[in-house]
């Protein structure tokens, strides 16, 4: 609980003090008047004096301790000058006692200094009145009823017949009480208190007022203690009520209360007045002096006043004039548009800055409706929402926001957002007021980010985003089927290193030209990041097909950019639409069937299935378990005889790989050896492969010294410098013959490096180690690089073995590239014979060996060491 502060304090002591103290001892004295134990002036005088005595001590203690805790000092002053006006109040009694020359008048004009010091006193305490124009204005709202009551109380009643020491003290004190009166109807603060401080205060002027004329008249005896006990009691009143004030809040005063009166307290005592003017004038005749003198005084007192009120109306006005000035000011600069609309949405008034914001002249404004203003597909939703307002929907929350398009003076539509605010409860404005403001730059950088959020910076295409809302909305329409189209470029990075990021971007951006000039309308072009793109078409699984298979093409050709000429391939994945729980699982079928086709090499295209994903996976398992295979005993070598046609007796082996894996049972060399190159162990491979196979072949007894031995040689290996040395080192370590063992170099690698290939073969040749191509006829230049190549040997790819006969005679592919080879002294051998036809056909073509399941299967060690002893023999 809070305590009350030591000037609270002090007033609560105080008040106790007067309602104890001050009644028991002032009533006693009075009621001894009042009984006759007392003469009955005395005892007025001094029972009046015990209580103004303790209600001043009260009062004057209440100011200092106010004043000295809180600095409230209009309040201090509030309550002294009350408790001036008791001490006043019991001189006036303590004259009629005395009885000095004039006590008459003295009496009247004690009447007049109580009255003023309790007027003045009640004007200042806290409420009362704010400003010194205010008390002065309030000052005179009293006097002027008091003066109008005065003056038809002095026509109307026998007051005119008692001296002028009386009238004059029954004048003071109508205008004291009525100035009183109007201070404490007029009080906003603390109010019960001031009620009775001014009831109290009225109370001792009017019974003081009452005492001084029952003196004048010469009326004596018990009468005047009983006026004193009403004294006694609206000191203890005023005192209590003046008393209990803490410190004044901070008001501040309204203006009608600053400017403006209200007129009706003076205008019916002025009608009494001039109403018993006329009845006296009818009735009684002339005027004397003295009604003159009230009259007149009536009249100034009012004329006063009406002065003060059209001084304050200036000033009011003026004050209005500067807020307007200021109004328009604000209005004229702002960036809103303000219109004030009726019920009806009629536009009554527009702000100047109309012709400046929107270039709308009043004549095309005001008399419209506000609708009339707004683009036809926006008036819906205007319309909702000032209906939702006027139907008090937002009574109590913020103002209706209309977003509109809005039609300016030069015809154009601009964007616009309006507030909507219900001023119809505010008498001075009783309407709509819209606030307008052009929000056309902020609505067009929305849109600007919008499109960059979705948008690929670099090539213009859908970003990764985007592509993933418009996959959600073909999803969602009934019965779309649709595919979605991944495609990944081989070689960016390599453009990146060699040429710089600015060729790679320029690849990217005609990459994303070429992609988009073969969609269609429906179709959607994205580029995922990096060198990844994605197409979303609504066709089915044929013609997306088709769709891929032209990327591809188009991909592949060549780029010509300024000085130069790059080349890139590409893996394409399919995936459908409907394939996938959401679009990021579909997203991930078409992902994993771009990974398989690059896996199974450049410029593929790829479905997505359940078999893909497997085949994923066990690729990733190999390309994981491959590293260690050979240390774990995984890998073997088999051997495949090389059978001279004439005689079918072997004059060589070729040495092939096979991974015996545990789980997944043996994997081939066509699915071994790109794996290998795509984790970088090829060369250890082929080192390892070279070893194992000239192991064997020095621990073979048969065969004798011309008995070859050929193994595949990767093109990264070939090219090594330290290949040749290897080479030897093997050859020295197994003590074979260099000229038994035979490279063979697939010709579809020779394309990649041809200069290099030739230095790499001409080096083996001086070991004395001679070279074979692989697979020829394969490649699509291979009879240009016939001449330059050092190679002994020949290996016919299976496809120019396989090719009809027409009419009994060789295909002329076949009869040509064995004649060429004959031409430069090379051995030709015949692979992929799979049947006796096959071996007629090689013959025929003059091959002098052959290779084949028909001939003799792959076999490991020790049953080719078997079979060579068994035909060698």
């Amino acid at each position: 609980m809070a305590v009350p502060p030591p000037a609270r304090l002090a007033t609560r002591a105080g008040t106790r003090v007067t309602f104890l103290l001050a009644p028991t001892a002032g009533g006693l004295v009075l009621a001894a008047g009042v009984a006759g134990l007392v003469p009955p002036l005395p005892a007025l005088i001094a029972g009046v004096g015990i209580v103004a005595l303790f209600a001043t001590a009260v009062l004057w203690h209440t100011a200092v301790a106010i004043h000295h805790d809180e600095g409230a000092f209009a309040a201090c002053r509030g309550a002294g000058f009350i408790g001036m006006s008791a001490v006043a109040a019991a001189l006036t009694c303590a004259v009629q006692l005395l009885g000095p020359p004039g006590a008459d008048i003295w009496a009247a004009a004690g009447v007049g200094v109580t009255g003023a010091f309790a007027v003045l006193g009640t004007m200042m305490l806290p409420g009362a009145a704010a400003t010194v124009a205010v008390r002065l204005r309030r000052a005179f709202d009293g006097l002027g009823l008091g003066v109008s009551l005065g003056f038809a109380a002095y026509l109307i009643t026998p007051m005119h017949r008692s001296p002028w020491p009386g009238l004059a003290s029954t004048l003071l004190a109508a205008a004291g009480v009525s100035i009183v009166t109007v201070i404490v109807l007029r009080a906003r603060l603390h109010r019960p208190a001031a009620l009775r401080c001014g009831f109290g205060v009225m109370t001792v002027i009017i019974a003081l007022c009452t005492v001084v004329n029952l003196q004048i008249s010469g009326v004596e005896g018990r009468l005047l203690p009983l006026f004193g006990l009403v004294i006694a009691a609206g000191l203890t009143l005023a005192a209590d009520g003046g008393s209990r004030r803490n410190l004044p809040e901070h008001l501040e005063p309204k203006e009608q209360d600053q400017y403006l009166s209200s007129y009706p307290l003076l205008a019916v005592p002025a009608g009494v007045g001039v109403v018993a003017a006329l009845i006296h004038l009818v009735v009684v005749g002339p005027f004397n002096t003295t009604a003159i003198v009230l009259g007149v005084s009536m009249v100034a007192v009012l004329t006063m006043r009406e002065l003060l009120v059209v001084s304050d109306i200036r000033r009011y006005t003026a004050q209005l004039r500067v807020k307007e000035a200021h109004f328009r000011s604000l209005v004229a600069g702002a960036t809103d548009l303000t219109l004030v609309l009726d019920e009806r949405l009629t536009i009554r008034w527009q702000s100047p800055a109309a012709a400046r914001l929107f270039g709308l002249a009043e004549s095309q404004v005001v008399g419209r409706t506000f609708l009339e203003l707004i683009h036809p597909d926006d008036v819906p939703g205007a319309r909702a929402g000032i209906e939702a307002l006027i139907a008090g929907e937002h009574a109590d929350g913020p103002p209706a926001l209309i977003n509109a398009r809005l039609r300016d003076g030069h015809g154009i539509w601009r964007d616009t957002e309006s507030t909507v605010a219900d001023q119809r409860s505010v008498p001075e404005v009783a309407a709509l007021v819209v606030h307008v403001r052009d929000v056309g730059e902020r609505r067009h950088l929305e849109r600007t980010l919008h499109r960059l959020s979705y948008t690929d910076q670099l090539t213009g295409l859908a970003n990764r985003r985007a592509l993933m809302r418009d996959l959600l909305e073909f999803r969602r329409r009934a019965g779309q089927q649709g595919t979605l189209l991944v495609i990944d470029l081989h070689g960016l990075a390599e453009i990146n290193d060699s040429r710089g990021r600015e060729t790679g971007d320029a690849v990217l951006i005609e990459v994303g030209r070429r992609i988009k000039s073969l969609l269609g309308e429906d179709d959607v072009a994205a580029r995922l990041g990096g060198d990844e793109f994605a197409v979303l078409t609504p066709d089915g699984a044929v013609l997306a097909y088709a769709l891929a298979t032209r990327i591809v093409t188009s991909v592949m050709e060549p780029y010509e950019l300024p000085g130069m000429i790059v080349e890139l391939h590409t893996s394409v994945g399919l995936a459908e639409l409907t394939g996938g729980k959401d679009s990021e699982e579909v997203l991930r079928h078409a992902d994993l069937a771009r990974s398989r086709a690059r896996q199974l090499g450049k410029d593929r295209v790829e479905w997505y299935d359940t078999d893909v994903e497997i085949q994923l996976h066990r690729r990733m398992d190999l390309e994981r378990e491959l590293l260690d295979a050979a240390e774990r005993g995984e890998l073997d070598v088999v051997f495949q005889p090389v059978v001279s046609l004439r005689d079918t007796q072997p004059v060589g082996v070729e040495a092939l790989l096979r991974w015996r894996h545990p789980k997944l049972g043996t994997i081939m060399p066509a699915e071994l050896l790109p794996i290998a190159r795509a984790v970088g162990c090829a060369a250890e491979l082929d080192e390892w492969v070279l070893d194992q196979a000239c192991r064997h072949l020095a621990g073979w007894t048969a065969g004798g010294s011309d008995f070859w031995l050929s193994v595949n040689v990767a093109p990264r290996e070939l090219l090594t410098a330290r290949f040749p040395e290897r080479v030897a080192e093997t050859l020295r370590r197994h003590a074979i013959e260099p000229e038994r063992l035979v490279v063979e170099v697939q010709e579809t690698w020779i394309a990649e490096d041809v200069p290099a290939i030739v230095a790499s073969l001409a080096g083996l040749r001086k070991l004395g180690v001679r070279a074979a191509l692989d697979d020829f006829g394969a490649g699509h230049a291979s009879l240009a690089h016939l001449r330059r190549l050092p190679v002994d040997m020949l290996k016919l790819d299976q496809s120019l073995v396989n090719q009809p006969i027409e009419q009994g005679t060789t295909p002329a592919v076949i009869d040509v590239v064995v004649s060429l080879g004959r031409r430069l002294g090379l051995e030709i051998v015949a692979k992929g014979l799979e049947s006796q036809d096959h071996i007629d056909r090689a013959r025929q073509a003059g091959c002098h060996y052959g290779q084949g399941f028909v001939l003799a299967r792959p076999a490991p060690a020790e049953r080719m060491e078997a079979y060579l002893d068994s035909h060698r023999s």
